[in-house]
């Protein structure tokens, strides 16, 4: 008989969970303080739908800027604090603030005082409860690997530190040239044929495979396998987790058999979103360049002080198709910063000015590539374009890099709000992991969920 399995939520279950009882909490909260005190400001009738879904709209909107429903930081109580407060400081601001569809601005304020801190103490509470209780380890999964010894740390630490409750207890040496080493201290080495006695003593919810020489699933393993799998227990591949859990495209693991794991978003040939997706471009260009100009004076004096040099750069970027074009950046170097060749941009690079590595971090440096927006060498969303020196190196040495190229460029894009510069090769492939993730995922969800985060970057001034 299997044990009982110990109970886990998925990382998409904990999102729908926090989504759902924000909501149900704080409506609860306002329907009681109402019910019992009388209170008219917030009121729940056949009239009073369209305010309730305006205040839970605002809610997950702000929500999504200030990351209280990014798991990391719902799982961390001093984060949490922080950025429940900026949220239900904003929600109720724009709800007290929006004409005509929230309840007439009320006179006294107390009324208004009383409606922000049912929210925010309700919300606190909920959150609070979630972080050391629903996000704790009593709730985590095990799961038992197979793979070779040789890829065990790279796979767990991968898949550990995306989601911490998922916890790989032990694994299954499928290197069929391998003799079994059971003082291998990383994580417990099972024999093949003691998995189903494990996972039936252990509380093993999912096996996932991840070997790619079939030798070593031997006719034991194997059938082994299959009578786990018609017992319940989950068995993936590591490829599917891999992205399901990290939002990335694990080309190093996929290696020749790579495009059986890539279609492409049908968006990417999709007419209407590609024409919608425009008509947004343009209209953001527009806004963005009319922004640029109130900056212009002011970047133009500190500029002469600070950076001593010409205002613009330009600089050779590689786009669709890999056609190159001149992207339009303010400086924020100092002049003749590459006299020795070109080199990658580093986390506190020396050549960055103090007021560049401000513009830089506030985004305002990017404001110019609107002109390249609108001439159609790049989009708002996508990979961010590489120079032609540094494509051609890394395509060299890593394979599908040159896949990026299906896309125009964007100013922002998938690995740009999940991750930092790339400054060496091994980073670049992890950025070329998020960029290929866009580029299958491609939709109008993810665009919105990019252009959220951007605003929390230049919001929380991630800038690099």
């Amino acid at each position: 008989m299997f044990s009982k399995k110990k109970m886990h939520f998925e990382i998409s279950e904990r999102k729908i969970l926090l989504l759902s009882f924000d909501a149900i909490f704080i409506l609860s909260a306002l329907y009681l303080l109402s019910a019992i005190f009388d209170y008219n400001y917030f009121e729940f009738d056949i009239h009073s739908s369209l305010s309730i879904l305006l205040l839970i709209a605002y809610l997950y909107s702000f929500g999504v800027i200030f990351e209280i429903y990014n798991l990391q930081v719902a799982s961390n109580q001093l984060q949490i604090l922080q950025n429940v407060v900026f949220t239900v400081s904003a929600t109720v601001l724009a709800y007290l603030f929006t004409p005509i569809l929230s309840p007439v601005l009320p006179k006294q304020r107390l009324v208004i005082l009383i409606f922000y801190f049912t929210i925010l103490i309700t919300l606190l509470i909920w959150r609070l409860f979630y972080c050391y209780f629903l996000a704790s380890h009593r709730f985590s999964q095990s799961v038992v690997l197979i793979c070779d010894q040789s890829e065990v740390e790279e796979l767990v630490l991968e898949l550990e530190k995306v989601d911490p409750h998922y916890k790989i207890i032990a694994f299954v040496n499928s290197d069929s040239t391998a003799e079994e080493n059971l003082d291998f201290h990383y994580v417990k080495e099972l024999k093949k044929d003691a998995l189903k006695h494990f996972v039936s003593t252990h509380h093993v919810s999912e096996i996932i495979i991840a070997s790619q020489n079939t030798d070593g699933i031997t006719p034991d393993l194997y059938q082994q396998l299959l009578h786990l799998l018609e017992k319940g227990i989950i068995i993936r591949e590591y490829t599917q987790v891999f992205e399901s859990k990290t939002q990335r495209i694990p080309v190093h693991h996929i290696e020749k058999d790579f495009y059986r794991f890539f279609p492409f978003s049908r968006s990417n040939s999709n007419k209407l979103y590609l024409s919608f997706v425009r008509l947004i471009e343009i209209m953001f260009s527009i806004l963005g360049l009319l922004i640029s100009l109130v900056f212009i004076p002011i970047i133009f004096l500190c500029n002469i002080f600070a950076n001593k040099g010409s205002l613009f750069y330009t600089q050779e970027r590689v786009g669709k198709n890999g056609d190159v074009f001149k992207i339009y950046k303010f400086r924020t170097m100092t002049e003749n910063s590459e006299t020795n060749g070109a080199v990658f941009a580093v986390h506190n690079d020396k050549r960055v000015t103090p007021f560049g590595k401000f513009m830089r971090k506030s985004r305002i440096d990017e404001l110019p590539q609107f002109i390249n927006v609108l001439k159609g060498d790049m989009g708002v969303i996508g990979p961010r374009p590489e120079r032609p020196f540094f494509v051609e190196e890394i395509a060299a040495v890593m394979p599908f890099y040159e896949t990026r190229h299906v896309i125009k460029p964007g100013l922002t894009g998938w690995a740009q709000v999940n991750y930092s510069y790339g400054e060496s090769i091994d980073e670049s492939l992890i950025k070329l992991q998020y960029d290929l993730y866009y580029i299958k995922h491609r939709s109008v969800f993810l665009d919105l969920s990019i252009t959220f985060k951007t605003i929390t970057t230049v919001l929380f001034y991630r800038g690099q």
